[in-house]
């Protein structure tokens, strides 16, 4: 990070200190100029959060290649979150440990492995692992769809898996083959809130390392609180499920292995 830019990042820390300061490394032509924004999140003092609308006033600016933001009282070593979302955006990320004044970037790496990720909701959750599972074995790609936490709480509002799974491409079946996607209901919850990628009898994943013992069928999923992992399919995840659906994009030799 060029001087003047910390410097900038470094009167922003100090000026929201103990808040999380949050902002955008733009190129401007051939200067490169750093971006304050507001944090928008409702826990200022642990996480931050930029507006959409103040994104989209920086990307009229120029192009945004960075996201920066500081870490109160705290080392500059990224958190779960702070991975997942560098992942998420595609960009890299700048920490800024205040009052320390430690700087680190982080990068994405274009490959988080399936298996043992933490649970970040939004990044890395129950979703994302199945549309990465589609990525690496089918080829399948998916919008980033939005969901705020504690959205399966609130009856009145909408089921995001009942409501968005033809227009992503699935549609319902009976019976589930290895890559259907498993929606259950897990929880105190108004809609169904978790999906997993049933495995059938094989659960291996190519260069995940992972071995996995007994008898299947098996089925990838992230529930919250817990790293991703293979388990059994069968008891009590058969009895929470609500769905199985199957992507028309899935080739036939993919869908026939079981």
């Amino acid at each position: 990070m060029r001087k003047h830019i910390l410097a900038a990042v470094q009167a922003h820390a100090a000026a929201e200190y103990p808040r999380e300061c949050c902002g955008l490394l733009l190129q401007v032509g051939r200067r490169q100029v750093y971006h304050p924004c507001t944090n928008a999140s409702n826990d200022p003092s642990e996480e931050f959060r930029i507006a959409p609308e103040q994104y989209a006033e920086a990307e009229d600016l120029g192009e945004v290649i960075g996201i920066v933001h500081s870490h109160p009282d705290a080392t500059s070593r990224p958190s779960p979150r702070d991975l997942a979302m560098c992942e998420a955006t595609g960009l890299p990320w700048y920490i800024l440990s205040w009052p320390e004044g430690d700087l680190r970037t982080i990068t994405p790496t274009g490959s988080t492995p399936l298996l043992g990720r933490p649970f970040v909701h939004g990044a890395w959750d129950c979703w994302q692992t199945c549309a990465d599972w589609y990525k690496r074995e089918w080829g399948l790609e998916f919008p980033a769809y939005a969901r705020e936490e504690g959205w399966w709480e609130n009856a009145d509002g909408p089921s995001l898996y009942e409501q968005a799974y033809e227009d992503a491409g699935f549609y319902q079946v009976s019976e589930p083959q290895r890559g259907d996607l498993v929606v259950m209901a897990v929880g105190r919850t108004a809609h169904p809130n978790h999906a997993g990628i049933y495995l059938g009898d094989d659960a291996r994943l190519p260069g995940e390392g992972s071995q996995v013992f007994g008898p299947g069928p098996f089925m990838l999923h992230h529930l919250l609180g817990r790293p991703s992992e293979i388990i059994v399919f069968g008891g009590p995840w058969l009895d929470r499920t609500r769905l199985v659906l199957r992507h028309r994009g899935a080739t036939l030799s993919s869908q026939s292995v079981s």
